[in-house]
């Protein structure tokens, strides 16, 4: 299971890289925080001369990944907390927690479904698509999704949709919560433990 896993996370970032948005590499812990994926600073010209824009480690700020856009993919629909909140309270959509983290989880949304970015092929029947005898997915009747990861710099929710995007999904069906856990505990909203189990998949 480990070893397919491992295979998994290295095929995904293989097609991230050739989509230009590779992993992140891990950083040492003195080397300078990211912004976007190629930079660490921002030059803002003010009245007073140009004012270089960085990142500094906080109690919130991941050091490892670089802000994601809104929308990671043209398409997918942003959405904040209240849209969350009746996404939770809706039967017809799953709400996924997409970090690759060990089960059961010390945190997360209630309501929600923990399918990890890298494992999202091996689920794609849970999500409403079903796998054809050229071993295609037909996404026709996919399950509106949202979903969210570790915050506003993590990279795992972004890298899931895309994953799926490329196996078919429809775009139109995927909605992104890029506050993630980090906006959503900030916020003092309520998290729960453990997982919510799977539905059954598509036949």
């Amino acid at each position: 299971m480990q070893h397919q896993r491992v295979a998994r996370t290295l095929a995904l970032a293989s097609l991230l890289a050739a989509w230009g948005h590779a992993l992140p590499a891990l950083a040492a812990d003195d080397a300078p925080l990211r912004i976007t994926r190629d930079s660490h600073e921002f030059v803002l010209q003010t009245p007073t001369g140009p004012l270089v824009v960085s990142r500094s480690k906080t109690a919130c700020g991941a050091p490892l990944g670089f802000i994601q856009p809104l929308v990671p993919l043209p398409g997918v629909t942003p959405v904040d907390e209240i849209d969350v909140l009746n996404a939770l309270n809706d039967p017809q959509t799953m709400v996924i927690d997409m970090r690759d983290e060990d089960e059961p989880l010390d945190a997360t949304l209630p309501n929600s479904y923990h399918l990890p970015y890298n494992e999202l092929e091996d689920h794609l029947g849970v999500l409403g698509c079903r796998r054809l005898p050229s071993k295609a997915w037909d996404c026709s009747q996919a399950v509106k999704i949202v979903a969210f990861d570790y915050g506003p710099m993590c990279v795992q929710g972004p890298a899931g949709i895309k994953s799926i995007v490329h196996m078919g999904y429809p775009v139109s069906k995927i909605f992104y919560y890029r506050g993630g856990l980090l906006d959503w505990e900030g916020l003092g909203l309520t998290t729960v433990s453990g997982n919510r189990p799977l539905p059954q998949p598509s036949r």
